[in-house]
C-alpha cells in the first residue's frame, strides 16, 4: 500500500510535545486533530487512527469527551484499526465496555513492563523491557473479548481487541518530554528528584526498544490493507 492515513486524536490539551514526538514515531501520512477542542474527522476515510495521552481522566464530565467517545465508536464498528497511548489506552478499553478506575498512586518514570502474549504489537521488543509511564488511572477490567498483552506491578500495560491495541507506557517519549512532565506533576521533592536522576541517556536508550510498537502498529496497519487489496483483486478476476 501507499503511506498509511493516520487520524491523530490529540487529547493533550495543546501540549507541544506531543505533535512533535508523534510526528517523529508515525512514518505515515498524519491528519491531527485537538479533539479537546471539539475537533474530530469528517469522515472515517484512514487507514487507522491513534489516540494520545492527556491530563485528564476518561470518566471526567468534559465536553469533549462524549462526542470523541461516539466518532470513536463508530470508527471501531467500521473495523477502523486503532492504537492508543495512556489515556489513548484507557479511553479506548472504556469505549469497548472495559472500567478505567483511579489507582490511588501514580506510577511515573522509567519502569519495566513485561509484555505476556506473541502480539505483533510487540514483535522485536524482549518479553520484560523498559518505558516511560505517567498515570494515576489505570484499566482495572479489561473490554471483554480483549487480550491481556502487556503489564507490570501497577496495572495493565497493553491489550488487545480485534483491530484495537492500547498500551498504558509512553513509547513516544523523549528525555525532553519525560523530563518537562515530572517537574510540572505534584510530587514530593524527593520522588521528583529520584525520577529526575532516572531521566538518563541510558535509560533513554533502553526504553528506545519500545518504539517498535509504533513501527509494528504500522506494519498490523499494511497488512490489513495489503489483504483487503488481494481479496479485491481476487474478486475482480473472479467476475
Amino acid at each position: 500500500m501507499s503511506i498509511p492515513r493516520i487520524a491523530v486524536l490529540d487529547a493533550s490539551h495543546g501540549d507541544r510535545n506531543t505533535k512533535r514526538n508523534f510526528r517523529r514515531e508515525l512514518d505515515a501520512s498524519l491528519s491531527e486533530f485537538d479533539v479537546t477542542a471539539g475537533e474530530l474527522p469528517e469522515s472515517f476515510d484512514y487507514d487507522a487512527a491513534v489516540v494520545t495521552g492527556s491530563r485528564s481522566s476518561v470518566y471526567w464530565d468534559e465536553p469533549w469527551i462524549a462526542p470523541t467517545k461516539a466518532w470513536i465508536g463508530d470508527a471501531i464498528g467500521r473495523d477502523l484499526p486503532f492504537l492508543g497511548i495512556c489515556y489513548g489506552h484507557q479511553l479506548l478499553a472504556d469505549v469497548l465496555g472495559g472500567t478505567v478506575e483511579g489507582m490511588g498512586e501514580y506510577e511515573i518514570g522509567y519502569n519495566e513492563i513485561a509484555h505476556t502474549d506473541d502480539s505483533p504489537l510487540f514483535a522485536g521488543i524482549d518479553e520484560t523491557f523498559l518505558a516511560f509511564t505517567s498515570h494515576s488511572d489505570a484499566v482495572v477490567e479489561l473490554p471483554p473479548d480483549a487480550e491481556p498483552l502487556a503489564e507490570n506491578e501497577y496495572s495493565n500495560h497493553g491489550f488487545r481487541k480485534d483491530h484495537v491495541f492500547g498500551v498504558q507506557f509512553h513509547p513516544e517519549y523523549d528525555m525532553e518530554t519525560a523530563a518537562g512532565l515530572t517537574r510540572r506533576k505534584d510530587l514530593s521533592e524527593e520522588r521528583r528528584d529520584t525520577v529526575l536522576e532516572g531521566i538518563t541517556e541510558e535509560n533513554y536508550a533502553a526504553a528506545c526498544e519500545a518504539k517498535l510498537v509504533f513501527e509494528n502498529f504500522l506494519g498490523y496497519v499494511r497488512g490489513l490493507a495489503d489483504h483487503a487489496e488481494q481479496k479485491s483483486e481476487q474478486s475482480a478476476a473472479a467476475d
